[in-house]
């Protein structure tokens, strides 16, 4: 098995030489640095990545955990996290869970045994009592967690969708529904509570059939709208908290000839592209700054305040 020592005799150079050019170390002279480079491609050597990490304390690894991968919110957050990993020279492992609190746990494990060096978590199945005692300063959420010790970026979830009540009550509306991902966990919680708070600040009615919940993608959005034209008491706006579930209503209704926005308005959340394309009203939400100030906040070593980023309005032709 070819190791360092071999690389050495064949280069024609000491071991400590080879040593520092394989961790990059910048004083080697640069005919040393060539003849070990060669003799590297010529025995077909691999550095043990397992020795390195235990010499150095690190696996330069971060596990982000996230439900789903196909989903435009978790893939901007990841490339946010990925591109500042790239910077720092670190490379992730995914750990997707479809909200299974085992699978979630597992990454936890994971930690523990030092196979990454930190765990961003895009969301959360289980609860913080359960995870208290696996959560380290290496690992961040991406919500706004209750416990202060805890590092954490997150969308103001609360005052953006109270935001979005507010706009669509300008605009006439005061029979107004929400789309949600899921009713638990702390972002959707939030969003509710700001729902609700604001309808009630508005002295807007509230019915039990105008929330949608499970939305994640152009189906749930054409199966909102299957359900919204068999009520017989209909709100006259929705917020839709993706633009995903927001072009499937689009879609759906120019097939049933709804009119949108005379019969039913649509206010999203995300700005992703797609809301630009199908001309969707939508609060801009930073998703993928998330993933980045996630990233940076893993690299703290003291502990840093919480990271909190706010919505904007993008008003298109849903409203």
């Amino acid at each position: 098995m070819t190791n360092i020592r071999s690389i050495a005799k064949l280069a024609g150079v000491s071991v400590s030489t080879v040593s520092r050019v394989l961790n990059d170390h910048p004083y080697v002279k640069e005919e040393k640095r060539r003849k070990v480079l060669e003799a590297v491609e010529r025995l077909n050597y691999i550095k043990n990545a397992n020795a390195v990490h235990l010499s150095k304390g690190k696996t330069y690894s971060i596990g982000v955990i996230l439900p789903y991968l196909n989903l435009p919110y978790f893939g901007e957050i990841l490339q946010g996290i990925a591109g500042e990993a790239l910077k720092h020279g670190y490379h992730l492992q995914l750990f997707q869970t479809n909200y299974d609190r085992g699978a979630e746990l597992e990454a936890f494990h994971r930690l523990q045994m030092k196979e990454v060096d930190g765990l961003i978590l895009t969301s959360r199945s289980n609860s913080l009592d359960v995870l208290a005692p696996f959560i380290s300063p290496n690992v961040v959420f991406c919500e706004n967690v209750s416990d202060a010790r805890y590092k954490k970026v997150y969308i103001h979830h609360y005052h953006g969708i109270r935001s979005g009540v507010e706009y669509l009550h300008s605009k006439g509306h005061s029979r107004i529904g929400l789309c949600l991902h899921r009713t638990f966990g702390t972002n959707s919680e939030e969003r509710i509570r700001g729902f609700y708070d604001s309808s009630e600040a508005a002295i807007n009615p509230v019915c039990a059939d105008w929330i949608f919940n499970d939305c994640y993608d152009l189906q749930d959005g054409r199966d909102v709208m299957d359900k919204w034209e068999r009520l017989e008491d209909k709100p006259t706006a929705l917020i839709v908290t993706s633009d995903q579930v927001s072009a499937g209503m689009v879609a759906e209704a120019g097939k049933k000839s709804i009119r949108i926005p005379e019969d039913l308005a649509i206010l999203s959340f995300d700005n992703h592209p797609l809301a630009d394309a199908l001309n969707i009203t939508s609060f801009e939400v930073p998703i993928r700054k998330v993933g980045e100030e996630a990233f940076k906040l893993f690299l703290e070593e003291e502990h840093p305040e919480p990271v909190i980023l706010d919505t904007k309005l993008f008003e298109r032709g849903t409203v």
